[in-house]
């Protein structure tokens, strides 16, 4: 069977990934198909918000699932 074709099923979601940053990295770079890493982690809101090399910014939510933040 070719592995070309990925059933939805075992599709990953973002609010799917582990709550820590390296499987968020691990994640991006499977998404984006090139390397994605944390530049900054900004805490001025009370909580951590991370900007991530693909000019996107992640945070947990209250139930500990990422989401990215506008």
């Amino acid at each position: 069977m070719s592995r070309a074709f990925v059933k939805e099923a075992e599709a990953e979601w973002l609010g799917d990934v582990a709550p820590e940053v390296p499987a968020l990295e691990q994640f991006l770079t499977r998404d984006y198909g090139e390397r994605v890493w944390l530049l900054r982690t900004d805490t001025a809101t009370g909580r951590p918000v991370h900007e991530m090399s693909n000019g996107l910014r992640y945070a947990l939510d209250f139930d500990g699932r990422w989401q990215r933040v506008d």
